[in-house]
């Protein structure tokens, strides 16, 4: 590891800050949940991105998914909310810090994907405060260990840039089944329960249709909303050229289901792409 450390901008807000804590919660969350056997090691997840207390125990469902299995390089893409850039950002160098430790970047992967294309920058500045990445390490290092970060922001999330994204990272990864894509996405923000299920429910059919190009359209016209459409689209298009095209929606939830507030709630969805 030759570069800066990202240190944690959320733990102790949106997941605890103290380590037995957070370890004890995100072990919680594995046991309450319940999953299909799948039958093969999966090649990306889709977890949300709110605070644990909200969608920890639907992001169990994906990361449950992942006991047994070891993968090198984890590849998280994530949106942007805090800036605008058409572009996808790469921290490239040095580490991720959280309470439970710290995570090395998988400098090689970065530098490859880097040189591959202009779609993917070295640029920092995004991920200083951004949650919706950080938020997944913590599940990450309780249920896998040891892996390298390929850790990815995405700006824009428009079609041609996932099809850009996906094509370099299948062709720059070397080993897919070393690697594991975590695409990081809420659902739809602050309508009824009653609008939000049926917004939501578009998505997750669109999902388990393996349909990224039916998802991006629902996005672009409103139909549906997902605020890390982009890295689910990715993730699918990814997933398809390298010949994994299973999926399955494991859970899904809402805020008012935390809160018993159904008048203004955020979805959550978790499935596995395999």
């Amino acid at each position: 590891m030759t570069g800066p450390i990202r240190k944690s901008v959320i733990a102790g807000s949106w997941y605890p800050g103290h380590p037995e804590t957070l370890t004890d919660d995100i072990s919680t969350y594995m046991q309450e949940a319940s999953i299909p056997d799948i039958g093969r090691k999966p090649a990306a997840i889709i977890s949300p991105h709110a605070g644990y207390i909200y969608s920890g125990p639907v992001a169990a469902y994906a990361y449950k998914t992942l006991l047994g299995h070891d993968y090198s390089t984890v590849v998280v893409i994530s949106p942007s909310h805090r800036a605008y850039f058409p572009f996808v950002s790469v921290w490239s160098k040095g580490g991720f810090e959280t309470p439970l430790g710290i995570i090395d970047v998988d400098e090689a992967l970065c530098d490859k994907i880097l040189k591959t294309t202009g779609t993917i920058k070295d640029d920092q500045r995004a991920h200083t405060a951004e949650h919706a990445l950080e938020i997944q390490l913590p599940f990450l290092q309780t249920v896998l260990g040891s892996f390298s970060l390929c850790p990815l922001i995405m700006g824009q999330q428009d079609y041609p840039l996932c099809e850009a994204l996906a094509g370099t990272l299948a062709k720059e990864i070397d080993n897919p089944d070393d690697v594991l894509l975590v695409a990081s996405s809420d659902l739809s923000h602050f309508h009824s329960s009653k609008k939000a299920e049926l917004m939501d429910s578009k998505v997750a059919r669109r999902i388990e249709d393996f349909d990224a190009a039916g998802l991006s359209r629902d996005l672009e016209g409103s139909q549906s909303e997902a605020c890390g459409g982009g890295p689910i689209v990715t993730a699918l298009l990814y997933a398809k050229t390298i010949g994994r095209t299973s999926t399955k929606v494991l859970r899904y939830a809402h805020s008012g289901h935390i809160t018993g507030d159904n008048a203004s709630v955020v979805g959550y969805l978790a499935a596995v792409i395999y």
